[in-house]
């Protein structure tokens, strides 16, 4: 085994420059480097439309915006890296290019997977884990990378939760008529869409979930971007308790607007693992199947609750594609919401 690399007093690049949801849970790991040495400086190099969640979590001191140094002529991004005067990276989703420039500007421990070829040329410290058909959670599994840094088990789920106390959510200014809504009480965040990340529980289920809830006296507010939107706004029907605000909020927004709800339901996407983070109560909806059951994606946080239609489903089980996640009973959801409330 290698030498325990000693963190104190060191500049540290986390990469990772995919999805929301992937981001947040690799922010554990930035709280578990802050406990654990003493004067660190976390700088996260992020995709810019996940800077937002990133803001908000207190133990990361800067926030790198990849896609601007992606635009950067050769020269110009190897001088932007040596400008963060890194001493280390941890290469959390792998990026070629990224991994490239890091031993470029000499960052002294690069930490990565051995399972990327292009690691062997570019990372000195190679971690050999898989995370295809590991029974670990990914929040879990981004911990094998800090076992350079004297980490002998990776942390159970408790622990990973605790680590949300970090997250301060944004309290950018809301439109008017969600204040209103909010002031009310008993609102529920439906997110109905995923952007194909996720097998989905479909639109018919969320409009019958809407109608049960606005009959036991909750507002409705249905979120997701405007190309989500244009497809929701085909199936669903808005009423004065039925709102739609797809498209109507900067994501800094949401993060308020969720922090302030009681209550989200969506399926495995940013904004259940937001929700999660902010201590609200978060309903999962998810396919048993591996890779994208719970056990490996659910949201952390205290209030966190997963639905699932069949754990035994015999397709799954199979690793075949399977939507059994449609037969969730959009009153199991509607239960689910008022045991919490």
């Amino acid at each position: 085994m290698s030498k325990k690399i000693n963190l104190d007093h060191k500049r540290i690049i986390i990469s990772r420059t995919d999805s929301i949801g992937d981001v947040m849970l690799t922010l554990p790991i930035c709280a578990w480097i802050k406990s654990n040495f003493k004067d660190t400086t976390i700088l996260f190099l992020a995709s810019a439309y996940t800077h937002p969640v990133i803001n908000c979590f207190n133990q990361v001191d800067e926030v790198i915006d990849w896609n601007a140094i992606q635009q950067l002529p050769s020269q110009e991004k190897l001088e932007q890296f040596r400008q963060f005067k890194a001493d280390v990276i941890i290469h959390v989703f792998p990026n070629k290019e990224i991994a490239s420039l890091a031993k470029k500007v000499r960052i002294h421990d690069r930490i990565g997977t051995s399972h990327r070829t292009f690691h062997i040329l570019t990372c000195n410290h190679r971690v050999n884990f898989t995370r295809k058909k590991s029974p670990y959670h990914e929040a879990q599994l981004n911990f094998e990378l800090l076992r350079s840094f004297g980490l002998k088990e990776l942390p159970i789920l408790k622990e990973l939760n605790d680590y949300t106390q970090f997250f301060k959510a944004s309290q950018d200014r809301l439109p008017d008529f969600l204040n209103q809504i909010l002031e009310k009480g008993k609102a529920v965040i439906l997110h109905a869409k995923s952007q194909g990340s996720a097998m989905e529980w479909g639109l018919s289920n969320f409009q019958k979930l809407a109608d049960l809830l606005v009959e036991q006296g909750y507002t409705v507010l249905f979120s997701g971007t405007e190309k989500e939107g244009e497809l929701i706004r085909k199936e669903i029907q808005f009423s004065e308790r039925i709102i739609d605000t797809t498209g109507k909020l900067t994501l800094n927004q949401l993060i308020h607007l969720i922090s302030k709800s009681q209550h989200l339901v969506a399926c495995s996407t940013g904004p259940l693992h937001i929700a999660g983070f902010t201590g609200m109560h978060a309903i999962g909806l998810f396919s048993p199947r591996k890779p994208i059951h719970p056990g490996r994606w659910k949201s952390l946080g205290s209030k966190v609750s997963i639905l699932v239609d069949n754990e035994d489903c015999p397709t799954c089980r199979q690793g075949k594609t399977c939507h059994c996640i449609e037969q969730i009973n959009p009153q199991k959801v509607l239960d689910c919401i008022v045991e919490f409330s």
